[in-house]
């Protein structure tokens, strides 16, 4: 029968350390460039209206957002006082027909995303309360010819 020494003069080797900043540094580049950071400048101002039954969005990625109201007050006096779309970072209607532009925004983010996420596009309104219902009718109506069935209108929980 063998015996195991147990005098405890083994050390434990240490740990290679050299590859890690290379590691670290890799790992930073991937999140980089995966992550997609998107921050719209609102220029138009809008307090959601209030609703009752409500549910959170599924799926941001896939989602793109329509903002109705009126023009904020650094834009007011270029615009006008009258209800705006803003699509990204600009007016849909500073050129040209404003339903128009929302259609070809929406055909335009629709082509550019990934086949996979096509089935889940959502379109999200967000509307002043006081806007009027034409403008919103209006902009249904040209979702509905570009195909975007899926509509989202973001509002505020009712406060009981």
């Amino acid at each position: 029968m063998s015996r195991f020494n147990k005098d405890g003069g083994r050390e434990m080797p240490e740990l290679n350390t050299s590859s890690l900043p290379d590691l670290i540094f890799s790992v930073l580049f991937f999140f980089m460039m995966v992550t997609t950071m998107r921050e719209v400048t609102l220029m138009v101002k809008f307090d959601r209206p209030v609703g009752t039954q409500l549910e959170k969005l599924a799926r941001k990625s896939s989602t793109s957002f329509l903002y109705i109201g009126r023009p904020n007050d650094q834009y007011r006096s270029q615009y006008g006082d009258g209800t705006r779309i803003q699509i990204n970072d600009k007016f849909a209607d500073q050129e040209g027909n404003g339903q128009e532009n929302v259609y070809n925004f929406i055909m335009q983010d629709r082509a550019d995303m990934a086949e996979s996420e096509k089935p889940f596009y959502t379109v999200s309104i967000k509307a002043d309360h006081a806007t009027p219902m034409g403008v919103i009718t209006d902009v249904k109506q040209t979702l509905r010819k570009a195909y975007a069935l899926k509509i989202v209108y973001s509002a505020n929980k009712k406060q009981e």
